[in-house]
């Protein structure tokens, strides 16, 4: 994821090589007053992946599930995704503008949906590969959209016209461990996490750095690319590291595994383990009350927000 905001990030300067974590401690996070409430879907399947399209929110999830969501409540519009083999979606992003949903999973499953239309494309096994794939980020419109798939296999598969057959390349960015999250904030500028607790970013979409972090203790399971002088991840252990562009900052949110996050400057929200939500503010994570102890998987902020996780469990505030 992730992720994620349906307005898009402009470029900012590169900032320095990756420095050891400086720990920030903000205490036990206490429970605030919030409002968030369960909506019923039709799938008890795991919902791994939430965003917002032009057609309102679709989240993606097991069984190859894809959710709309409507007045009257979750819809499915797809069900066993783009192969029709039931394939699990683990990820999924918009083009610009929101009119196009894509999404990847099990055995190299890679659809891409026109909300507008209705009309399904099947872009699985690129180059023949059937790994499992994490996430996806998509930037650009249309058919000619760049492409970014995070493979379990440690590899990234991209392709700058739109997902077409014969345009996919890939890259190995690290030591071969699986790739966690992506997250773009330009056309070919973002960054990655892989599960041996490394970050990478890119500034072509096809050769990446390493950027940290040094000295950290728990994987990366989300990414949020606000720029290359701002950019967050989310792990296991609660702990939330933010790069500033001389030094990653690290904050403690308590024992959840943190398996998305969204932020736009200060304000941000994480979600985990045990129904686990975060609210970042000007003083630092507060937790919020939520309603659901089930594993919280994607998050979606805007002017309605939106948790997903185990169970088609869906909270929205």
């Amino acid at each position: 994821m992730m992720r994620r905001e349906t307005t898009r990030r402009g470029v900012l300067k590169m900032g320095g090589a990756a420095v050891a974590a400086a720990a920030v401690g903000i205490g036990s996070a206490t429970a605030a007053e919030s409002e968030w409430t369960t909506r019923a879907t039709p799938t008890g399947n795991t919902l791994y992946g939430i965003e917002m399209t032009t057609d309102g929110a679709y989240a993606v999830g097991g069984g190859g599930v894809v959710l709309e969501r409507a007045p009257e409540g979750y819809r499915k519009v797809i069900d066993g995704g783009p192969t029709g083999n039931g394939n699990g979606l683990y990820g999924a992003d918009t083009t610009d503008y929101g009119t196009r949903l894509w999404f990847v999973g099990s055995s190299g499953a890679i659809g891409e949906y026109d909300v507008e239309a209705g009309v399904l494309y099947d872009h699985s096994a690129p180059n023949d590969v059937t790994n499992n794939f994490n996430d996806v980020a998509v930037r650009g419109t249309g058919d000619s959209a760049n492409v970014y798939v995070a493979g379990d296999s440690g590899k990234i598969y991209y392709s700058f016209d739109g997902g077409k057959t014969g345009t996919w390349n890939s890259v190995t960015p690290g030591s071969g461990s699986a790739i966690n999250a992506l997250d773009f904030f330009g056309d070919r500028y973002g960054h990655a996490v892989d599960g041996n607790k490394t970050v990478f970013y890119t500034r072509d979409g096809s050769t990446w750095d390493t950027l940290g972090i040094e000295n950290a203790d728990h994987n990366f399971y989300g990414v949020d690319s606000d720029g290359f002088d701002d950019v967050t991840v989310s792990g296991g252990g609660g702990t939330v590291y933010n790069w500033t562009g001389s030094q990653w900052v690290r904050q403690d949110t308590g024992d959840a595994s943190l398996r998305d996050l969204e932020v736009t400057g200060t304000p941000g929200l994480t979600v985990g383990g045990g129904g686990a939500v975060f609210r970042r503010g000007e003083t630092g994570w507060t937790q919020e009350q939520t309603p659901v102890g089930d594993n919280l998987k994607s998050v979606l902020r805007g002017n309605v927000e939106i948790a997903v996780g185990a169970g088609g469990t869906v909270i929205e505030n």
